[in-house]
């Protein structure tokens, strides 16, 4: 049933990799594990007046490389530059900012009666940030039900296991707590990101926390801090192109 988007997933993880090492540059890690979440969204779930904000910047190369499927031309920096004409709605990098700004931008389509929801995904390790949870009592605040947000919880970050260097768990609890309609899935499986990502059942902002696996796709990526920022060498190309035939 989800075939197509499956392909397509591994396709945009080959060039990630292609990019990574042809540029010497990438977290592949952390961009891995956001990859079905992305697609889901791109080629299934977004609309026209829909949009999308990459919070997690640093995990940059997979949107690039579906907006350039798409049609679009984005250049290829490290991170998301402002660019409304390519479909970047949002300059990231430096944690925490695309929730808010996301935000703003929900809260303007209210104000002026617009069409159109907005989706933002955030790192787990985001949500140790200060600027998460007062975005968070905005959300509930205003009501904002054109708003998604997705946590890419993969439970991992650059110095180790995000709940070790500093403890976010129970996620969907906390915001429940916050008057958000939380919901927790498998963040590789289409069926229930596609399920999640449009359903509706509340006047209350959504969040997903999408339980992910870092490096996801590449057995030797998978699950380590190691591949948060690092280039393969022939041999670890070479195997990784072989899992992802």
């Amino acid at each position: 049933m989800y075939s197509d988007l499956e392909k397509k997933a591994k396709e945009i993880r080959r060039g990630v990799l292609d990019i990574t090492y042809s540029e010497r540059e990438g977290h592949i890690g952390g961009s891995y594990s956001i990859i079905e979440t992305l697609v889901a969204l791109y080629y299934n779930v977004m609309e026209k007046e829909d949009r999308f904000i990459l919070s997690k910047g640093h995990a940059w190369l997979p949107q690039y490389c579906i907006l350039k499927d798409k049609g679009f031309n984005p250049p290829l920096y490290g991170h998301p530059e402002l660019d409304i004409e390519n479909g970047v709605y949002c300059t990231t990098g430096s944690l925490g900012h695309g929730f808010p700004s996301g935000l703003g931008r929900a809260l303007a389509k209210k104000v002026k009666k617009e069409k159109g929801d907005i989706y933002v995904l955030i790192s787990d390790a985001e949500c140790q940030e200060g600027t998460t949870w007062e975005s968070a009592l905005v959300g509930a605040h205003h009501k904002l039900d054109n708003f998604v947000l997705i946590v890419d919880n993969n439970k991992l970050q650059i110095l180790g296991k995000t709940d070790d260097i500093l403890r976010v768990e129970d996620l969907e609890k906390k915001f429940k707590a916050f008057e958000w309609e939380a919901s927790r899935i498998n963040g590789h499986s289409f069926e229930q990101l596609i399920y999640y990502l449009k359903e509706r059942k509340t006047d209350k902002p959504r969040v997903i926390i999408a339980d992910t696996i870092k490096g996801k796709g590449v057995s030797y990526m998978e699950n380590t801090t190691k591949w948060h920022k690092k280039i393969p060498n022939e041999e670890e190309l070479k195997q990784a192109y072989k899992e992802l035939e």
